[in-house]
């Protein structure tokens, strides 16, 4: 290149201007906003107090929610779920001054300024949900209404009307919020219309992203789609039918019941023939586990893997049917099980069953469909997080599985027998006492009178380090005289049917559950109020001490 530069490449340098530290929140509605109509805007995303709400930024992932309403005061209009998104937005005043030059010519010159940042916006990129607009003068209707109201008297004399079997009327009757002209339209196309009074759902459509179809053929059909030809077996009919061979398949582990009279010998062929596919360095590592120990909760065979490598587990779900079969009921319920090993025939396998109860305390609530959409991936858990502490926390997770009696690893039990230390319910664990010769469907080769005796002492441990300490053995020692005093051994005459017990996971019963949910309610309100008093007493002494001074 030349040294000389030419008119052409010289470059001005635009001018540095400072930028205001003044935060604006701006909103992407979706329609059109007036200057007079900005308060209905704001009135249909739930006023001033619910948008101050959404753009803390200490607010939750609910509180982050916005919705858009446009029908305000409608119980069944579906609104338009709103994202708060980070954005690094200047926001510019931009003011145009015209001139009037001598020739009668109009000159417009603008000027732009700076007026403040836009940290956060909310924007709604999902698709609106179908709408159903029902008969607002039906009784059901007008108590929905009432509801929002807290219309006491009107609830309270509601009635179920009775059932009148007009599921199809004429059309010349029409709900007075139907638009004239699609009365006049629905008239000109059909002689009657339905009046089964079906209500609304909260929500219709769980799909909030639009399909990208093609620009140039207009709902062009999946090129990976194949005609493929079926044949009733019954009729001896044919049909056709469009199958995807892209598609994402799914493969799980061969799967038996506790009456089935084989194991899996091997894995399934559709799983065989993508082994190539798998990482040879981890599926010989966790064939090596299961010949060490043939039987693995996925708690515990996961726990000897990194998370990298788990994380590789997780995304091959091959791995997994390759090493193993499980058993969907029994005492070996959802266990990965070496091949060709059967623990119904192997008394020494008592060690391998499983034991699972609730915590009532620690319900699992699912996040609703419209919370969903909003959860995306956060790294704030591990942030400021050091180098102990995140080695001490890989060391935790990694014996999650074990229960020894004297630390809370997780707060859901469910626990291999053979991963149980406690002393006590190892000593439990290990008689050869009162055992079967042959295996049970519900209590496997220990006897029902010493596997209850198991978990009578496993959820007494359990449930005291919840509360925050140690069971002691005479506590436990006095349940299980408590047991055998007000308990005598049953016999079942009736026979167990596949899937419709739960035994093997010894659940609390529901009287049980209400107990124990009291009363660590109890003790929890209990701590709280000695935790204030002392705070309380230990303010007056330091400031009675600071006034004798």
């Amino acid at each position: 290149m030349s040294d000389e530069a030419g008119p052409s490449t010289i470059r001005s340098e635009a001018p540095e201007r400072t930028l205001p530290s003044t935060s604006f929140y701006s909103i992407e509605y979706p329609g059109y906003v007036k200057p007079e109509s900005v308060p209905l805007a704001v009135s249909n995303l739930g006023g001033p107090s619910r948008l101050e709400t959404a753009f803390k930024r200490t607010a939750a992932k609910d509180e982050a929610l916005l919705e858009l309403n446009l029908r305000p005061g409608n119980p069944f209009a579906h609104p338009i779920p709103g994202d708060i998104v980070s954005t690094n937005n200047i926001l510019l005043k931009v003011v145009r001054r015209k001139q009037r030059h001598p020739d009668g010519q109009c000159v417009g010159e603008f000027t732009a300024e700076a007026v403040g940042i836009i940290p956060k916006t909310a924007r709604f990129r999902s698709m609106a949900d179908y709408q159903f607009q029902p008969d607002m003068n039906d009784p059901l209707a007008q108590l929905r209404l009432a509801m929002d109201r807290m219309d006491v008297d009107a609830i309270r004399q509601y009635s179920i009307p009775e059932e009148k079997e007009d599921y199809v009327v004429s059309t010349s009757v029409h709900p007075p919020e139907l638009d004239p002209a699609l009365a006049e339209q629905s008239e000109q196309t059909s002689e009657s219309r339905s009046n089964l009074r079906l209500f609304p759902p909260p929500l219709f459509s769980r799909q909030n992203v639009p399909q990208n179809y093609k620009r140039v053929l207009l709902f062009k059909a999946n090129p990976a789609s194949i005609v493929t030809s079926l044949i009733n077996e019954e009729t001896g009919e044919e049909r056709k039918r469009l199958i995807n061979k892209g598609r994402w398949k799914g493969h799980g582990p061969a799967t038996i019941t506790f009456n089935d009279p084989n194991v899996p010998e091997g894995p399934p062929p559709t799983v065989e023939t993508l082994r190539a596919q798998t990482n040879s360095e981890l599926l010989n590592r966790i064939l090596e586990f299961m010949n060490e120990r043939p039987v693995w909760t996925r708690a515990a065979l996961y726990n000897q893997f990194s998370p990298a490598e788990l994380r590789e587990i997780h995304n091959s779900k091959v791995i997994m049917p390759l090493a193993g079969y499980m058993f969907s009921d029994g005492p070996w319920r959802d266990a990965m099980i070496r091949f060709k090993y059967d623990p119904r025939k192997e008394m020494d396998a008592r060690i391998y069953q499983r034991i699972y109860f609730r915590n009532a305390n620690h319900p699992v609530a699912r996040a609703s469909v419209v919370a969903r959409r909003q959860e995306g991936r956060s790294a704030a858990s591990y942030i400021n997080r050091s180098i102990e502490q995140e080695e001490s926390f890989e060391a935790d997770r990694r014996k999650s599985h074990i229960f020894d009696g004297n630390t809370l690893t997780k707060e859901t039990a469910a626990f291999q027998l053979c991963d149980i230390h406690d002393p006590m319910l190892k000593e439990m664990i290990e008689d050869n006492e009162n055992l079967r010769e042959v295996c049970d469907e519900r209590d496997g080769w220990y006897s029902a009178q010493a596997l209850e005796r198991i978990k009578i002492v496993l959820r007494h441990k359990f449930f005291s380090l919840l509360q925050g300490y140690v069971a002691t053995e005479e506590e436990c020692e006095a349940l299980l005289e408590q047991d055998a005093v007000g308990k005598s051994q049953t016999t079942r005459s009736k026979r167990l049917k596949y899937g419709k017990h739960n035994m093997a996971k010894g659940a609390l019963r529901p009287e049980d559950a209400a107990a124990a949910r009291l009363q660590a309610t109890l003790d929890r309100n209990a701590k709280t109020i000695l935790a204030n008093r002392r705070e309380m007493y230990g303010s007056r002494s330091s400031q009675t001490a600071d006034n004798l001074r």
